[in-house]
């Protein structure tokens, strides 16, 4: 042996067992046991159970998130659900209380006279003044430092048009101008309208928007036991002469804000929402144990990942590759771990909505239904282990680079029919008015709707448009729907099979596969409760730098070899608990190991 070759000693239960490295055969028992290291890794929690007695607690918490956190998400549900019902109601409550001979079948809401536009615009002015004698609920104007928030009338006006149809002329500048005026809750109008100076000037009027802003309370969360919440509607009717057509559209719409009521008493009644911030605190918790766990998992993973990355470069002179380096990576952990800390931030934004902190609904729900989602997923990583339940995830991961490759393709062919059914069929068909609406009725074709009714509403049109069209869908619809969407079922039914396949006669293995494979050892043969007891090993590795007395070795243990001179065979006597490069000297050694030291000065 030459001096400098580093030499390596390793062994269960403080057995020396020495070896050359780099180009030697490794010890057997030590691959052994790094081996029944490896098989442990990725046993399930049953087989880790009968291996060790460690007792599945992830699987325990992740089944507990389970119920707790749909229990939230009910529980958020259902106030979720007062509030969205609060505010379309409120909507149709002011659809009918402002919009004059207002009906719901009334899709397409218009005027056409000019008289009818006046009609209207004091319809609405005089129903805002009498808001409060008319409005059979808790409505109220909104105050600022005791002054009422006017309701405003604002014109869009070209500056400047001059249009005579009958003489084909017309002089324009299209620059929009807003002209606007206001009207307060307490006004000398309030009567008396005929003095409210409503000029229209209809040439140059592009729209005419009315904004009011009108607050009011939620008080059915009461009787759920739940502190109500105060709401502000920002009302916008408008009436818009865009097109110039004749016809008027008139819509009403409402951006609601939802505010904390700034004073309020609930008597006789013994709200409970203490308890429910309680058990969002539970959730809390338990999620970030589960968090905890998760991510010390995916640790110990990238760490083994590293120790068989090195064992395979020292020994097999063997690179690993990414797709073997990621099997160590569990991604259900990945996933678990998301949901976890989506889970905590929606429950700590939950928690301050209860208290009436914040009122994020939107938010709230985006946070906790995608949490909710992810943990039910994530459940089935524990199916993995009963192969014939888990065919379905095994599936989509073997055919999704496929699937995706593929649907990369039809993707565009599919945004090139988007594109041409938009300018050749938009002037001529609803459903091909906007760039999304023509996605979502070929969409919609695709999955057998829309397609009849396409067919017809382009029936009556000029023969140019009704030719171009029944080639358009004819040519579309057998495309997607016999060719694409047939070859996109035989991507996944291949799979399918192929998973079938390895189901019953075994799938190939990789090469870290096929290593682990070579340990017979089952879960209840009781060496992987010894090598939980004796997982450290005593090494040596040379050579050390610098003299015993070094600062730098003060962490090592340092010892003679046949009685040669220091800087030539001085050792590094260390205690390591994974797999090291035996070139390099860890130090990490303690001090108990100066009397083994000593025997082997001896």
């Amino acid at each position: 042996m030459s001096d400098g070759e580093p030499l390596l000693c390793g062994g269960p239960n403080n057995h020396s067992a020495c070896h050359r490295t780099a180009n030697s055969h490794p010890d057997p028992q030590f691959v052994e046991n790094f081996r029944r290291k490896l098989k442990y890794f990725f046993m399930s929690p049953c087989q880790k159970y009968k291996a060790r007695s460690r007792k599945p607690w992830k699987m325990i918490l992740q089944i507990l998130k389970i119920v707790i956190i749909t229990c939230q998400l009910v529980s958020f549900g259902l106030s979720n659900e007062m509030m969205v019902t609060f505010k379309e109601q409120n909507l149709i409550t002011f659809k009918h209380f402002f919009l004059k001979n207002y009906q719901d079948r009334n899709k397409d809401y218009a005027l056409y006279t000019r008289h009818e536009v006046h009609d209207h615009i004091l319809y609405i002015i005089k129903r805002y003044l009498h808001l409060q004698n008319l409005m059979v609920d808790n409505h109220a104007f909104e105050r600022i430092n005791d002054v009422f928030t006017p309701l405003s009338v604002c014109q869009e006006l070209y500056r400047h048009a001059n249009v005579s149809p009958a003489n084909e002329t017309f002089d324009i500048d299209p620059r929009v101008e807003t002209e606007c005026f206001y009207i307060y809750p307490i006004s000398p109008y309030k009567d008396n309208l005929e003095n409210v100076n409503l000029t229209l000037h209809f040439q140059r009027l592009l729209a005419v928007n009315i904004y009011l802003k009108i607050k009011a309370i939620n008080l059915q969360t009461v009787r759920h036991q739940e502190l109500p919440d105060c709401y502000d509607f920002n009302i916008n009717i408008k009436f818009d002469n865009h097109a110039h057509s004749g016809k008027i559209k008139i819509s009403l719409n409402s951006d609601v804000q939802i505010k904390v009521c700034k004073d309020w008493n609930v008597s006789g009644s013994n709200l409970h929402y203490r308890l429910i911030v309680i058990f969002d605190v539970v959730v809390i918790c338990s999620c970030l144990l589960s968090l905890i766990l998760c991510t010390r998992s995916v640790y110990n993973g990238i760490r083994l990942q590293f120790e068989y990355t090195k064992f395979s470069s020292i020994y097999y002179n063997k690179r690993v590759c990414w797709s073997e380096r990621m099997e160590f990576i569990n991604g259900w952990y990945i996933l678990f771990i998301i949901s976890d800390m989506l889970t905590i931030a929606g429950s700590v934004l939950k928690i301050c909505i209860q208290s009436k902190e914040l009122t994020n609904y939107d938010v709230c729900s985006i946070l906790l239904g995608t949490a909710t989602m992810l943990v039910w997923i994530g459940v089935m990583r524990y199916m993995s282990f009963f192969q014939k339940y888990y065919i379905l995830i095994l599936t989509l991961q073997a055919a999704l680079p496929n699937v995706i490759r593929f649907s990369f393709c039809a993707v565009m062919i599919y945004l090139s029919y988007c594109f041409c059914g938009w300018i050749v069929l938009g002037p001529h068909h609803e459903n091909f008015r906007t760039f999304n609406m023509v996605a979502d009725c070929l969409f919609s074709m695709i999955n057998g709707d829309e397609i009849y009714s396409t067919f017809t509403k382009l029936r009556n049109k000029n023969t140019l448009v009704w030719l171009f069209s029944r080639m358009y869908i004819y040519t579309f619809v057998p495309l997607f729907t016999y060719m694409i969407l047939s070859l996109f079922i035989a991507l996944i039914t291949d799979t399918y099979e192929t998973i079938r396949h390895y189901q019953k006669h075994g799938a190939p293995l990789s090469e870290l596969q096929a290593f682990i494979a070579e340990c017979k050892d089952p879960p209840n043969s009781g060496k992987y409760m010894i090598d939980e007891e004796s997982s450290t090993f005593w090494c040596l590795c040379a050579p050390c730098a610098g003299r015993k007395d070094d600062p730098a070795n003060q962490m090592a243990s340092c010892w003679l070899l046949d009685n040669r001179p220091a800087n030539e065979s001085r050792v590094c006597l260390f205690r390591r608990t994974e797999f090291e490069e035996p070139n390099r000297c860890n130090p990490r050694a303690h001090a108990d190991l100066t009397a083994f030291g000593a025997a082997a000065d001896a």
